[in-house]
Order: C-alpha cells, then sequence, then structure tokens
C-alpha cells in the first residue's frame, strides 16, 4: 500500500465520528462523503484513483447529478477508504477485525433466569392487555428485586444489562400509558445502564425506543440522530439483524416525516434487507423485530412519503401477521390501514376495517392507543357526509364512551396516569 492510500484512509479514520460523515454514510450518500474528505484537503485526483473511480464520475457524485446505487461500487469505496462495512449497511470487510475481537464479544454471560423470566412475563402481559396496568408493577419490581444489586460489588454486568432492559420496558408501558415526559427519563436511565454493563447491542436498542420516543413527540432530527447513533453502536457489536432492521427502520421513518423521500426509501431498503441476514448470535433482552413489525413501521414510511398503494400492501400485511393474539399491536396496524384507505378514498374500506378495529381488545390498558383512534377519527371526520361514514362515527364514538370508562383506572383528567 502506497503512502497516499495510508493517508487518505488516515483523513476518513478522523471523519468517522464526525456527525456529517455518520450522516453521509447512514444515508449512503457518497457525494457528501467525497466532498468531506475533499474539503480536508485531499485532492479529487487522489479520491477518484484511490476508489477506481473517473473523475467527472467522481464529480458527477459531489455535485448530486448521480448517486452510487451498486453493491459492488459500495464496497469498492469501503474497502479503498477502511470504512467499516457496517457503516454501509454491508457485511463485515475482510480487512476488518475479526469476530474473536474482545469488543465483539459483549454478551457473552447469560443473564440470571429469574430476571430473564420475570422480563418475559411482563413482556408477554404487555402485548395483551397494554402497559397503563402494568407500569407499576415492573417499577415496583426494579426497586424490590433489582436496584439493590446494583450496589453489590460481586455483581456481574448482567445485573445492569437486566436493570436496563427493564427500566426500558417501563419506558415503554409510561408512554403507552401517555406519559411522554415520564418514558423520556426512563429511557435516558436504561441507557446509562445499558452503557455500564458493556453491552452495546442493548444500548443500541434502547437508542431505537428513544428514536420512536422523539418520533412521537414530533422530534424527526432528534429521532434521526438517535437512530444514527443505534447504528454506530450495533455495528461495533455482534451482528444481529433483527436489531439493524429496526434502526434502519426508525431512521426510514425520521427521513420520512421531514419529507426526505429518497433517504427515506434507500433506509427502508437496508431495513428489508438487513432482516433476511444470518444472525451472529441471539440476544436475550431485546424485543422482538420481525416481518410483522417491519411490515407495519413500512405501511407507516410509506404513507408519509405518500406512496399509498404501497403502503396499503405492507398495512395489509401487519394486520394478517398480527391476529393471532398481539392485542396492541392488532389495533395500532388496523388503524394504520383504515387511515390508508382514507388517503386513497376508499371510503367503503376504511368503514370495514374500522368496525373490525372497535371490536379490538375494548379493554385494552394503552392510552397509545386511544390517542391513535383520536387520530384516525379526526382523519375520517371529513367524509361524514357519506353514509356509511356518518353510521360509522356514531358506533364510533359509542366505543370510545366505553372505552374510556373502563380506562378510568389509568388515565387521569389530562390524559396520563394516575399518580
Amino acid at each position: 500500500m502506497d503512502r497516499q492510500t495510508q493517508n487518505l484512509r488516515e483523513v476518513v479514520a478522523g471523519l468517522l465520528d464526525d456527525p456529517r460523515l455518520v450522516a453521509a454514510l447512514t444515508d449512503r450518500d457518497m457525494g457528501a462523503l467525497f466532498r468531506l474528505i475533499n474539503h480536508r484537503g485531499v485532492s479529487t485526483r487522489r479520491i477518484a484513483a484511490a476508489v477506481e473511480i473517473t473523475q467527472g464520475r467522481l464529480y458527477d457524485y459531489m455535485n448530486n447529478k448521480s448517486r452510487v446505487e451498486k453493491l459492488a461500487i459500495f464496497e469498492q469505496i469501503a474497502d479503498a477508504l477502511h470504512i467499516p462495512g457496517h457503516r454501509l449497511g454491508l457485511a463485515r470487510r475482510a480487512w476488518e477485525q475479526p469476530a474473536s475481537d474482545p469488543a465483539q464479544h459483549t454478551v457473552q454471560l447469560p443473564p440470571d433466569a429469574d430476571d430473564l423470566a420475570a422480563m418475559n412475563a411482563f413482556r408477554s402481559a404487555d402485548r395483551q392487555t397494554g402497559g397503563g396496568r402494568l407500569y407499576g408493577a415492573v417499577v415496583q419490581h426494579l426497586g424490590r428485586r433489582v436496584a439493590p444489586r446494583l450496589v453489590d460489588v460481586d455483581s456481574s454486568p448482567q445485573v445492569f444489562a437486566a436493570a436496563a432492559a427493564l427500566t426500558e420496558m417501563a419506558g415503554w408501558m409510561a408512554h403507552d400509558s401517555g406519559q411522554d415526559a415520564l418514558a423520556a427519563r426512563h429511557f435516558a436511565l436504561a441507557l446509562s445502564l445499558a452503557r455500564t454493563s458493556g453491552d452495546l447491542p442493548l444500548t443500541a436498542h434502547i437508542a431505537a425506543s428513544s428514536s420512536h420516543l422523539a418520533l412521537q413527540t414530533g422530534d424527526a432530527s432528534g429521532a434521526a440522530l438517535w437512530a444514527t447513533t443505534g447504528l454506530d453502536l450495533a455495528g461495533r457489536g455482534p451482528r444481529i439483524p433483527a436489531l439493524a432492521a429496526r434502526l434502519h427502520t426508525m431512521h426510514a421513518r425520521a427521513m420520512a416525516v421531514a419529507s426526505h423521500h429518497t433517504p427515506a426509501a434507500h433506509a427502508l431498503d437496508r431495513a428489508q434487507h438487513a432482516l433476511g441476514t444470518p444472525a451472529d448470535t441471539e440476544h436475550p433482552w431485546l424485543s422482538q423485530f420481525d416481518a410483522a413489525a417491519l411490515a407495519g413501521e413500512s405501511a407507516l414510511i410509506l404513507r408519509d412519503l405518500e406512496r399509498h398503494d404501497q403502503a396499503l400492501d405492507h398495512a395489509k400485511d401487519a394486520v394478517r401477521f398480527r391476529e393471532d393474539g398481539r392485542a396492541r399491536s392488532l389495533a395500532l396496524s388496523r388503524i394504520t390501514l383504515a387511515g390508508i384507505h382514507v388517503h386513497r378514498l376508499d371510503l367503503d374500506s376504511a368503514v370495514r376495517v374500522g368496525h373490525d378495529l372497535l371490536s379490538t381488545s375494548p379493554t385494552l390498558g394503552s392510552v397509545r392507543v386511544v390517542h391513535e383512534l383520536d387520530n384516525l377519527r379526526r382523519l375520517i371526520e371529513p367524509h361524514k357526509g357519506h353514509g356509511p361514514i356518518r353510521e360509522y362515527l356514531v358506533r364510533f364514538d359509542d366505543s370510545r364512551r366505553a372505552r374510556m370508562v373502563l380506562l378510568a383506572d389509568i388515565i387521569s383528567p389530562d390524559g396520563g396516569v394516575p399518580s
């Protein structure tokens, strides 16, 4: 290897933590990458020679006249500049550290069986009943069974991982209960605990949850930052495709909300590709992100990109995949499907799905579902001149009143959880 190539790789290595480069690599924007390198004093001639393309082609990329699309070119650039494969959604490159590197072994200790059993029990109940009625039980378990062990000098890092996972779950339950500020505090604490445990996948998983929460509270740029942070963390640990897919999906959602159509589409493509790749290992603390979850998120992304016909196909898949026992996920998927029908002005189909929706777990303890139902009603309301819509809204309002009576034990007058 010549000295010029070595110097160029050193320039790139010095940029790998630069937020501008992180964004460029996440978006697979090679033009932005080349501009950053050029601004560091590296000539276009040297860049083109290193990545084995013509200067004319390089100028096209740098001036946004074209984009790199072929996998072989991405691999060529990654290998020439020593950009780690995960940063561009690629497999681990041959020159990267082997899997035996100590940094890849952050989750080898088995979790305490009691901690994992508690986590799985809470997770199973939450999927059926919603988080509102379980939040207190999770917080109590953390205080009584987990927190005392955090100050025990003989505790293993897995105690901190268990505390992080259960604290993140408490955050989701707070979010499901309509208390997003409380959820954000839980996620922040969970992130700190996960970092203390040294568990990179768990830390990345919590970053994905923080991205979701930022998106729900209207902070698309914050959601994108959390997603790229999570992708960087996940790339430094063992390969867990479901985790990578979830993070790429959250990045796609943030880009779609911000109307950045091309980056959103690229991120969604990477999510779909990631979910189909083999895993290095399974992780005990990560919640499932499967084809059903990807279908649901894809429907939301494509809806926000106003690609409603494609969104419809994914929304139908999400409902079909969720019809076997995931009550809250099924309700949210049906809300998405009904809304997409409205966007397509297929009002009769919207009504048909809407009636199915009102029969979905009316006792579900989820303020989040109630809020999404209210959003759906606002979307339908302008079409009440259509007879079936008008009749549906009458049933909807009756159902909502009954649902709120059943949720009175967890919803305070301001819409949150009673203290």
